[in-house]
């Protein structure tokens, strides 16, 4: 169902008018515009590199604009800081979580801002103040749990529960739904539509199309730092925002399958984790040119799989076998070695160094074919390979020396890949590829997948996202609690059926 657009008593709230931002080698904001209105929801649309983050950014005292002016109810604002922004009832739900992980769940959301009992902690109020915003938002989480033992999807519904404890007048939120199963999702949306009865105006960034034209009222786009068009959605088209977002029509969401899955290249038996809850009993082959998917809820141990493969989760039993060729993987170095890679989930605490640039990030995980005589680096193949990785994965980047955290996350998750390519791997697993990335890099993304496939590597896929799984994969392997539901062709299987398989151990 497509959202109305703004209640008759919405007012504007937010106003930001040709805002500028250039970054060294780079103009990331052109003039740019945006404007909030208060019962509504507000899609943020663009590719990555667009500019969005940017722009929210320079609101939320992240950045400091170059020019232009922000409105926000009726008085110019330039917050220094985000606790500023928060402060006057800006409130941000970031895509990369940036919670404390060593602390427990009440010490996040009250973080720099402690209720006291005289000069103490008042730790009795943080609980009760915590469960209550938890109770109305029907969010079953212990609040004195450690951040830590949580799930991805649990981190972020406190980074949500976060900001809606500020009573904010606008919410930020930048993919939120990216690490959120389907009954997550349609929870979230639930918190949203309170937020909008309450009068706030939600700016919502996603790549979703569909949670875009469900919850949202109006839509603007930006290309390449510039405002293209501000629209609303009850008179838009998908088509209609993927050709403003772009540039050019995108005539179709998948690349036409052309790889062709030959003999058995990977071999796995019982596989059980040591640390339980986790995997158990988990058998299946892989084929070279093969794409198999893994599907299955949020908590059904998708994850564990490839961790237990690349020997970062300890094995408790059985084999893996490449080639015939039985591989221990104790360690994830052990692992690359013997021609296996992981693009993990979490991007930001697992996949890159954020501090540092695009070519170490780029290289990190094949230092040892840039050393030449007498053990020292090759400059011209380190830059050789770094503009490969540049070049092929289509990373919109100044330069190589580029700190690869000044990228959007798109951008850095295309330098992960290619990262992982350049060590040439027989297997290469991708945990949420597409995660946080615009449908245009998507299609990239699918294409190299599959050129892949072609080359007769074997490629293991998790996703949520169904469309995508049975848009690229050959086989899907559903996953239930630990353990394989089943295993089904994804040319003879359908939505129903993987969902069905994926509640059999619940």
């Amino acid at each position: 169902m497509t959202a109305q657009i703004q209640n008759q008593d919405s007012q504007v709230l937010l106003t930001m008018t040709n805002v500028s931002k250039s970054f060294p080698g780079v103009k990331a904001l052109d003039k740019a515009n945006l404007t909030v209105r208060s019962h509504s929801v507000h899609a943020l649309m663009g590719e990555n590199g667009a500019g969005k983050s940017t722009l929210l950014k320079c609101l939320f005292g992240i950045y400091a604009k170059d020019e232009g002016e922000i409105l926000f109810l009726d008085k110019p604002v330039n917050f220094k800081t985000s606790k500023e922004a928060l402060e006057n009832g800006i409130s941000m739900v970031h895509q990369e979580l940036n919670l404390v992980r060593q602390r427990n769940v009440m010490d996040n959301l009250w973080l720099g801002r402690y209720p006291l009992k005289g000069i103490f902690v008042d730790h009795t109020k943080m609980y009760n103040d915590t469960k209550a915003i938890f109770d109305e938002l029907d969010i079953d989480i212990d609040p004195r749990e450690k951040v830590a033992n949580l799930s991805v999807s649990q981190m972020q519904m406190i980074e949500i529960a976060k900001a809606f404890s500020y009573h904010a007048k606008i919410v930020i939120m930048d993919e939120p739904t990216s690490s959120l199963s389907e009954k997550e999702v349609e929870h979230l949306f639930k918190i949203i539509a309170k937020l909008k009865d309450r009068g706030c105006g939600i700016i919502y960034i996603s790549h979703k199309m569909d949670e875009i034209f469900k919850i949202c009222d109006e839509i603007t786009i930006l290309r390449d730092g510039k405002w293209i068009n501000t629209v609303a959605v009850k008179d838009s088209t998908m088509d209609s925002i993927v050709a403003m977002m772009v540039g050019r029509e995108l005539t179709q969401r998948f690349p036409p399958k052309s790889n062709e899955p030959k003999e058995v290249i990977l071999e796995v038996e019982n596989l059980t984790a040591l640390n339980q809850p986790s995997i158990k009993d988990v058998s299946f082959e892989l084929r070279k040119g093969e794409i198999l998917g893994i599907a299955g809820l949020v908590g059904a141990k998708r994850t564990d799989i490839v961790e237990t493969i690349f020997g970062v989760r300890e094995r408790k039993s059985g084999t893996v076998k490449l080639n015939g060729k039985i591989m221990r993987n104790h360690t994830a170095l052990e692992a690359i070695n013997n021609g296996f890679a992981l693009v993990t989930e979490e991007r930001r605490s697992t996949g890159i160094y954020s501090n540092l640039n695009i070519e170490f990030n780029s290289l990190i995980s094949n230092m040892k074919s840039y050393l030449g005589r007498f053990g020292l680096l090759s400059s011209a193949k380190m830059k050789s390979d770094t503009q490969w990785v540049i070049d092929s994965m289509n990373v919109k980047t100044p330069s190589h020396k580029t700190t690869i955290g000044s990228l959007s996350g798109g951008n850095q998750q295309k330098v992960v890949i290619g990262r992982w390519l350049l060590t040439q791997p027989e297997i290469l697993m991708l945990d949420e590829p597409t995660r946080g990335i615009d449908i245009g890099a998507k299609y990239e993304i699918y294409q190299l997948i599959m050129e892949l496939a072609k080359k007769d590597k074997g490629i293991i896929m998790i996703s949520s996202e169904m469309p995508e799984l049975l848009g690229v994969t050959d086989r899907i392997l559903v996953m239930s609690n630990g353990r394989v539901a089943g295993i089904v062709e994804t040319a003879k299987t359908s939505q129903e059926e993987i969902l069905q398989l994926a509640a059999k151990y619940l």
